[in-house]
């Protein structure tokens, strides 16, 4: 494996020690099979079939699906250094695992999400910029679409709203940003961005090095918090859905709530409440206890 030092220290940026050690472990096995420079260009079918290698030798998905996170980390890690420009494997999703309806057991509650915003990060640049990216996670509710299309200009730091433009499965919207957003906001945007800007664009997120951010490394991003809940499947659509949640549980006025969403029809909303969610919260509040 090239550079074995360099993909560690990398992953070590973002996992634990030992979720390290796991995912080398797992990136070794992976390259073993597919064989050095096949592995670095790989193609989605590729991929695919490595998939299929792994269920005739393991039976239990749950466990393919851990070890396919280290080849998904590993190929994070050749964007990000520059060797890969796309990620062939980002979107790969066992066919047995849970479709795309509301899994209650995968909601998280509010203090749940604000832990995401309390890890510490070793380099300040990386750490603002992930802020805010993650606020607009947990406090807007943003699909990871809408958080690539934002710009500069959507954002009203005088009238503390932001701007969510419309698109094919929701509707515009302006929402209130928190107050610890807003100064996050204006360091972001007259701080940090002006800095890390190569190119012409009014895209808000950059990545940190300079182009406008296209999803990967928001995904990237959620990736490296999963071993901070490793029962739990969270991505930028749970952690949606649990803000929809959280807030229906709270206003109780769905359409208060299908506003801020931006679902284009209530029964979107409604499906929230007839799912038994305020149950299933209870009980996850009480077998995942905080503290």
């Amino acid at each position: 494996m090239k550079s074995k030092k360099e993909l560690s220290d990398y992953l070590l940026e973002k996992y634990s020690p030992q979720t390290v050690k796991i995912y080398l472990l797992d990136i070794r096995r992976y390259i073993g099979y597919m064989g050095e420079d096949r592995a670095e260009n790989a193609t989605y079918r590729d991929i695919m079939e490595y998939t299929g290698y792994l269920r005739r030798i393991y039976q239990n998905p749950r466990t393919i699906s851990r070890m396919l996170y280290g080849v998904k980390a590993w190929y994070f890690y050749l964007i990000g250094t520059g060797q890969r420009e796309d990620h062939p494997c980002r979107q790969i999703k066992l066919k047995d695992a849970r479709g795309g309806d509301v899994q209650l057991q995968d909601l998280f509650t509010s203090i749940e999400m604000e832990k995401l915003m309390q890890r510490k990060e070793r380099f300040k640049d990386a750490k603002l910029r992930n802020k805010v990216i993650i606020s607009l996670l947990i406090y807007q509710g943003l699909r990871l679409t809408e958080i690539t299309r934002l710009r500069t200009g959507d954002i009203d730091l005088e009238a503390g709203t932001i701007y969510v433009r419309a698109m094919p499965r929701t509707m515009a919207r302006t929402l209130k940003l928190k107050t610890n957003q807003v100064m996050l906001f204006y360091s972001y945007i007259h701080e940090l961005r002006p800095k890390l800007l190569r190119t012409g664009t009014d895209r808000l997120v950059l990545t940190l090095r300079g182009s406008a951010e296209n999803g990967e490394g928001i995904n990237y991003l959620i990736e490296t918090f999963k071993p901070m809940f490793p029962e739990r499947n969270l991505n930028a659509r749970t952690i949606r859905q649990s803000v929809i949640t959280n807030m229906l549980k709270e206003v109780k006025d769905l359409r208060v709530v299908q506003v801020f969403a931006g679902h284009k029809k209530i029964s979107t909303t409604e499906k929230y409440r007839q799912s038994g969610i305020e149950e299933l919260q209870a009980a996850i509040e009480k077998y995942h206890p905080l503290g």
